[in-house]
């Protein structure tokens, strides 16, 4: 018999929510169960339900380690800022295809509501920074942080929405369901239009 491995509990956390994280992109949610989260780490059940307690909270701290993820993912988009905002459109679409939308939504179903964590409020902050100064440097009126709230949260609304109903929305509009890049690509103009102001 194989001798037990002691980790540290935030270690032991990290490591289920990333196997919970890799079967959520490979099934959605309906594939992070407790059972197939405890085999993905070399655990017992029991071990996934003492850090985590149910599977309804499992899968509340898996929606809070994405929105740690997406954080981390645009505050990098944010320093490398080489393309403008196609990185930031880019992170945060990425974000989502990994399944975190599903999850989001089953969630929401069951009850549950995000108490208004502020997740984008520094990459708003950012954004407004940096926009003021190209302003600046342009003789430009710079957008207002509520345009910049407000084209945020629009963005963030439909890129949550695509891996779920994106293709069917575009073929609504008589697109080609596979148009997602130009979708993309048509939201990093409207944020790009938003932070050059007026």
């Amino acid at each position: 018999m194989a001798a037990r491995v002691r980790r540290k509990p935030d270690d032991a956390k990290r490591m289920i929510l990333e196997a919970a994280s890799k079967l959520l992109a490979a099934g959605g949610p309906a594939a992070v169960q407790v059972r197939a989260v405890a085999a993905e780490v070399g655990v017992s059940d029991a071990a996934v339900n003492h850090h985590f307690g149910t599977r309804e909270q499992l899968l509340e701290s898996l929606l809070r380690f994405g929105g740690a993820k997406l954080k981390a993912e645009l505050r990098n988009a944010l320093s490398e800022w080489t393309d403008g905002p196609a990185e930031l459109v880019r992170a945060l679409a990425a974000i989502y295809a990994d399944g975190y939308a599903e999850l989001a939504l089953a969630l929401h179903r069951s009850g549950w509501r995000d108490t208004g964590s502020g997740m984008l409020d520094e990459v708003i902050g950012r954004l407004h920074d940096q926009a003021v100064t190209r302003c600046a440097a342009t003789g430009r009126t710079p957008p207002s942080r509520e345009a910049i709230q407000l084209t945020m949260a629009a963005l963030h609304q439909a890129l949550a929405m695509e891996p779920m109903f994106g293709a069917d929305f575009r073929r609504s509009a008589g697109l080609a369901a596979t148009a997602r890049e130009r979708t993309l690509g048509w939201w990093t103009e409207i944020l790009r239009t938003t932070l050059a102001g007026h």
